[in-house]
């Protein structure tokens, strides 16, 4: 598993990397160069997910476990 700071430095790197390509694009139109950028964003979407996904994980557990304390409250409710 990734760290946050690992997870944000590659966003980093990947962002400039989308920023020189832009910069090409706006120089003359190559449909590989925005292709290029197309996959970026799509990496980079990734990345943003899996970086929300470990932070509510860090901050709140694992999924399974929340799972879990939200049934027993749901059944002590119940039984309340």
């Amino acid at each position: 598993m990734r760290t946050l700071s690992e997870i944000h430095e590659e966003i980093e790197r990947l962002s400039e990397q989308r920023t020189e390509l832009w910069h090409r694009l706006s120089d003359h139109y190559d449909p590989d160069v925005r292709n290029e950028i197309r996959a970026l964003d799509a990496e980079l979407d990734r990345l943003w997910d899996e970086h929300r996904s470990l932070r509510a994980r860090l901050r709140f557990g694992d999924r399974e476990s929340i799972v879990a304390r939200a049934r027993v409250e749901e059944r002590l409710e119940r039984a309340a």
